[in-house]
């Protein structure tokens, strides 16, 4: 591959990291240096570049003062160089299934607990050739996720249809809305109609006992607002956050009321989920829901997620046909908004 910029070297080194789910912190350093080093006028670049002075820039430590010095000298960064290397297929399986995933229906961006605005994760989504992109932030209730309250989401929905008037692939409006403990959701139901996709999830009180948990659950199902059910038992099975036991509730009925009302099961293919676990999905096969193949993306990387929840629905026997972001968007769309 040929030598990119600085800005292009260090994006790509950030992307590379997220796709492994390598610590945030350590990611968030090269993309912060990216948008400096972007954000300079085409003289001050050229002078920083021509006496090597990246580490006077705000932001640009000697990691990433390294990666700009090697890019600006016109060859591949060593660390880039590295990752490239080290770069495999996240998952081996379903990879028919995943070509013929036309979107994603839940992703983040900053303005919750995601790392970077719409615009580059629309980028990601071109590359990956999608027809269409959920933008999901999370509901108000999400105070540690930064949720979005219904003034600051309205304008969301106004900066996402200025996006929408350039070419590449269509940004769904959308959130994943908490599932409140009565089974409400977490947002203004006159804004909620006005979406695109709405993911509803349950975040707190993840312990509640199996017969309340089902009756909320059941609830937020059956509210016509309702289009997919994120990640459905809450459980972590790995990673930084470590491990969490998946919420008990009558699946079953869970299920049962999905298929009923038309709503699609979350695959939640971010590794540490892997949620809903093997005999649940296979559960959710049985009763003849519809299922939805998302990442969970909280940055850029990470829409490459979905490959893990291709390969889960290959093995768990799902057909494309009811996975629905195989569907084209007019057909998804019809889907959604037959629901409100």
């Amino acid at each position: 591959m040929p030598a990119p910029d600085g800005v292009a070297a260090l994006r790509e080194i950030a992307y590379l990291m997220e796709r492994t789910l390598t610590d945030p912190y350590r990611v968030r350093a090269f993309r912060a240096a990216a948008d400096v080093v972007a954000g300079l006028s085409d003289a001050e670049h050229a002078r920083i570049a021509g006496t090597a002075a990246w580490r006077e820039l705000p932001g640009v430590g000697e990691t990433t003062a390294t990666v700009l010095a090697q890019a600006a000298a016109g060859r591949v960064p060593d660390r880039l160089a590295k990752l490239r290397t080290e770069a495999r297929p996240l998952a081996v399986g379903g990879e028919g299934l995943l070509a013929q995933l036309r979107g994603d229906l839940h992703t983040h961006t900053d303005a919750s607990d995601g790392s970077v605005p719409p615009e580059q994760s629309r980028a990601v989504a071109a590359a990956l050739g999608y027809e269409y992109l959920a933008i999901t932030d999370h509901s108000p209730r999400l105070t540690v996720a930064n949720g979005l309250s219904a003034e600051r989401l309205r304008a969301q929905l106004a900066d996402l249809a200025v996006l929408n008037r350039e070419d590449g692939p269509r940004l769904l409006t959308g959130i994943e809305v908490d599932i409140l403990p009565t089974g409400g959701l977490d947002q203004d139901g006159e804004l909620l109609d006005e979406l695109d996709v709405v993911v509803a999830s349950v975040h707190s009180e993840l312990r509640m006992a199996a017969e309340p948990m089902t009756h909320r659950m059941v609830a937020a199902i059956a509210d016509p607002r309702t289009d997919v059910l994120g990640h459905c038992t809450g459980r972590l099975v790995t990673g930084g956050r470590g491990t969490r036991p998946q919420s008990t509730f009558d699946a079953e009925v869970v299920f049962e009321a999905c298929r009923q009302f038309d709503v699609a099961v979350e695959i939640n293919s971010r590794p540490e989920r892997a949620d809903p676990p093997d005999d649940l999905l296979a559960l959710a096969r049985e009763t003849g829901c519809l299922f939805a193949i998302d990442s969970d993306a909280h940055a850029p990387g990470q829409l490459e997620f979905p490959a893990y929840g291709a390969a889960r629905a290959v093995a768990a026997g799902i057909p494309a046909e009811r996975i629905v972001n195989t569907w084209p968007l007019a057909d998804l769309l019809a889907w959604t908004r037959s629901r409100g």
